[in-house]
């Protein structure tokens, strides 16, 4: 986020409650993004020079996304809507900014296949306290 006060985009802002701009206009009023996304879709930029400037939002999706990221992280690190947040990212991929690929566990250096032991451990333990 700009800390310059002279920043023209630094108006949408405010220190106490944050973004100063209604969901809709950051993607210019469109619902439904062209790509698909689910929360837990990765997606990461490519790096490519983009020969239009982009918007503040759309700078601050593609800096999160500098190392592989969801969705559902970079909605709740923007405070932004999921909705919006594939919008802009639709705006990204058919730019070639950002390319996805499905979350996949092992890639996060997990086993591919949860424990079930454990995930039945964790389950008696979280019934036991309800």
């Amino acid at each position: 986020m700009p800390d310059d006060p002279g920043d023209p985009d630094r108006a949408l802002l405010d220190d106490a409650v944050g973004r100063m701009v209604r969901p809709y206009t950051v993607s210019e009023g469109r619902t439904r993004p062209t790509c698909h996304f689910d929360l837990m879709t990765m997606v990461v930029a490519t790096g490519t020079t983009l020969r239009s400037n982009l918007g503040l939002d759309h700078t601050q999706v593609l800096e999160l996304c500098r190392t592989p990221v969801t969705v559902a992280e970079i909605a709740g690190l923007t405070r932004m809507p999921a909705t919006v947040i594939k919008v802009l990212l639709s705006d990204l991929v058919e730019r070639g900014a950002v390319v996805t690929r499905p979350f996949n566990l092992s890639i996060q250096g997990s086993c591919s296949a949860p424990d079930l032991d454990l995930l039945e451990a964790l389950r008696d333990g979280l019934l036991k306290r309800l």
